[in-house]
């Protein structure tokens, strides 16, 4: 039985994008074998397949000039999930494709995802990340933007090796897009007229684009057809969405010392996520003007009051239903995949997309 997609705006103005309403899903296409793996369990799955793609990504970060080795091994090695190359292992998998060529793909997108951590700092002027001083904090802003430059050029070498015009287009599309993403996003800061259109757009191109590209190019590994493509397409669009705004929630709701940054850091650095934009929609006047006041100063002195507002108007909870409805759309748009241990371990990254605390 076919999907019944439900097409809407998720905020007047957004670019429309298929959503999978899991109230128009038959129940049978929703029940599977299989439950939502949790975060550990999907680790556990993909260690081996993430081992070598660690391996993978050290051997090629080598350079012969140890400014950059001494850099390019500070950010790798300071761990994390390594989600978007994660992503691409389990989408292959998911189809039954597993091999050399999803490791190094791994690794390309791991590469572009530091790139854009290491210019990211640079233009936020970040000095903790994952709780540990970031690499511009170390070295210095124009060796962070070189190094990512390198990294950058490094994973279009990967990318060349399979000889695969199709991965090379997708790839080549994906970082002109994550370019226009920083650069809108830069045009947003300390601006509080930006809207949730404007501040969806963002994510769309900084974070989404890439958590798209990530599961598709499983999909174009794997030999899958158009619509398969697709469904890993959207399932990648829609989890980036969710975990970029519970990661902005979190920002509100969280501690320096869960977070692994500092608390307060979109406010410092001018950023208008959900949260303070739902709040300064639904506050009064002479509220919304101390807050306008507040982002165009990026004055991180007056977090107790912007949190009060956000607060007063239950922004957090807004902020995390959206975020939620992205997730339930990113199961949804898998449903139909002949279930597997992969396919769990994808629903349950939708899950745990917005069921964490950093």
């Amino acid at each position: 039985m076919p999907q019944r997609r439900v097409r809407f705006l998720p905020v007047a103005g957004c670019p429309a994008f298929t959503f999978y309403n899991r109230q128009s899903i038959p129940a049978n296409l929703l029940m599977t074998d299989r439950p939502a793996l949790s975060l550990p369990a999907i680790q556990q799955l993909a260690a081996p397949d993430m081992a070598a793609v660690d391996a993978l990504i050290r051997r090629r970060l080598a350079s012969d000039v140890v400014l950059i080795n001494q850099v390019a091994e500070y950010i790798i090695g300071a761990g994390g999930k390594r989600l978007r190359p994660m992503l691409l292992l389990l989408a292959s998998r998911a189809l039954g494709h597993m091999g050399a060529d999803a490791h190094q793909l791994a690794a390309v997108v791991e590469f572009i995802h530091t790139s854009t951590l290491l210019h990211d700092d640079v233009v936020d002027e970040s000095d903790l990340r994952r709780g540990r001083s970031t690499a511009n904090a170390v070295w210095g802003n124009a060796t962070s933007v070189l190094v990512g430059d390198f990294l950058y050029s490094r994973s279009f070498q990967l990318m060349v090796e399979l000889e695969r015009m199709d991965v090379q287009r997708l790839l080549a599309d994906t970082t002109n897009m994550i370019a226009e993403g920083e650069v809108l996003q830069l045009l947003h800061v300390r601006n509080p007229d930006t809207d949730e259109p404007a501040y969806l757009r963002v994510i769309e191109r900084k974070t989404a684009i890439l958590f798209a590209a990530a599961t598709r190019l499983g999909a174009l590994l794997a030999g899958a057809d158009a619509a398969t493509q697709q469904a890993l397409h959207d399932y990648g669009m829609h989890l980036g969405y969710a975990f970029q705004i519970a990661d902005d929630v979190l920002d509100y709701a969280s501690d320096a010392a869960t977070m692994g940054k500092n608390l307060g850091d979109d406010l410092a650095e001018g950023k208008m996520t959900l949260p303070l934009i739902h709040a300064m929609a639904h506050a009064d006047a002479a509220t919304r003007e101390r807050l306008r006041t507040i982002v165009e100063a990026g004055d991180v002195s007056a977090l107790p009051e912007v949190s009060a507002a956000i607060a007063a108007h239950d922004s957090l909870g807004y902020s995390r239903a959206v975020a939620r409805r992205y997730a339930d759309a990113a199961e949804a748009a898998i449903s139909t995949l002949e279930d597997n241990d992969a396919v769990a371990a994808l629903r349950g990254l939708a899950r745990y997309a917005v069921n964490r605390d950093r």
